[in-house]
């Protein structure tokens, strides 16, 4: 529902743009921000004084709801903002969901879920309204939007799947003041960050950047405490976002990361090696029936997804629903196979970070960091 919600699907978007911001401003911005945004414009073209600030507490009444409906319905819809006049909030709530019905946008929420402010559904709600009538006029003149590359995607997934505080939405912009490599940092060794050294937001306007950079140049003393090439790379770079830099510091990040998992799957507190997590795997297919068999990260069975998901079955039985596998070689279908694969992983609490393409285009490292987030969750159920 989200995931079309940017520049690139809607350059109208630009529309929202306030005062002084730029593009990369908006593209900062995640999602559930960008329909806030979306739904307060909407309420201003209205002409009304109304605003929301989240999908809860400020939408409960229908009020806002109401006005967001006729001013994005087809004006020969039938939309009407009669709930206005109507006093009990339940039966409020039920005409906007009959104006909704009215544009075919009755999903995911009922009358109870408006009134009670249930968050995440009034989100898919709202994400649903724009996906069918954004309700903006075009823009003129194409916009040029610098889109995240793959590897930026890869890092954002790593840091999310270990459960940062705040979640990352843009990569570079999201770890200027450090907080969030520091967590990283503690994840790959625990203990190694001494948060008393660490400045905490939030930072006052005079003088929160230098507190800011006190945390990146922390970072870059950790990172050669785990010995790391850091030539070149100072905590200023990560305070100013350079993509080059910043990117140099995270992908040794998360190799080390990655390093860290396969030396804990090991009894003797060496790393284990590419053939052991092999073994366990092929092992752990004939223990529990499994037609799979693997023979290396380049194995082009992998693609299909029936190994990962026969793993997953096999740690966690009836985990996985076998009718959703495609059996058919389209790279359309495949992807849609690894992208179940990925996520059946994920249920039964497996890290896993990798990307369904990296599935689908057989690259070696991402495909054996999947098998070793599922070997982790393995013994970690044992």
């Amino acid at each position: 529902m989200l995931s079309k919600i940017n520049l690139k699907n809607h350059p109208e978007l630009y529309r929202l743009l306030e005062p002084g911001e730029t593009i990369e401003d908006l593209l900062k911005l995640p999602a559930e921000q960008i329909l806030l945004r979306w739904f307060n414009y909407q309420l201003k073209q209205a002409g009304s004084n109304k605003r929301v600030n989240n999908f809860s507490g400020d939408i409960k009444d229908s009020e806002a709801y109401t006005i967001l409906l006729k001013q994005i319905a087809p004006h020969d819809a039938g939309v009407d903002t009669k709930a206005l006049t109507e006093s009990d909030v339940n039966k409020r709530a039920r005409m906007v969901l009959e104006n909704a019905d009215k544009i075919n946008c009755k999903k995911f929420v009922k009358p109870n879920d408006i009134v009670n402010g249930h968050p995440k559904l009034n989100l898919a709600f709202v994400a649903n309204l724009f996906n069918n009538y954004p309700a903006l006029e075009p823009v003129e003149t194409p916009i040029e939007v610098i889109e995240e590359t793959r590897e930026e995607k890869t890092f954002r997934n790593w840091m999310n799947s270990l459960g940062v505080n705040p979640f990352v939405n843009h990569l570079y912009e999201d770890l200027r003041d450090g907080l969030v490599l520091l967590q990283l940092f503690d994840k790959i060794q625990p203990g190694i960050v001494d948060w008393k050294k660490v400045n905490q937001p939030p930072y006052k306007a005079m003088g929160g950047n230098m507190k800011k950079l006190e945390n990146c140049n922390y970072c870059i003393e950790l990172g050669k405490q785990l010995k790391f090439s850091l030539v070149g790379i100072q905590g200023k770079d990560i305070n100013d976002a350079n993509k080059t830099l910043t990117l140099g510091l995270v992908w040794q990040m998360m190799r080390a990361y990655v390093l860290q998992v396969l030396t804990n799957l090991s009894k003797t507190g060496e790393r284990i090696s590419d053939n052991e997590i092999i073994a366990w795997a092929n092992n752990k297919y004939s223990s529990s029936g499994k037609s799979s068999k693997i023979s290396g990260w380049k194995d082009q069975s992998i693609t299909t997804s029936l190994p990962i998901v026969d793993l997953v079955d096999a740690i966690r039985p009836g985990s996985v629903d076998y009718s959703l596998i495609h059996k058919s070689g389209d790279e359309k279908l495949l992807l849609e196979n690894a992208k179940y694969a990925v996520s059946a992983a994920r249920k039964i609490g497996a890290v896993v970070f990798a990307l369904p393409e990296d599935v689908v285009e057989s690259k070696p490292k991402m495909i054996l960091t999947i098998f070793a987030a599922l070997m982790a969750a393995d013994l970690e159920q044992q």
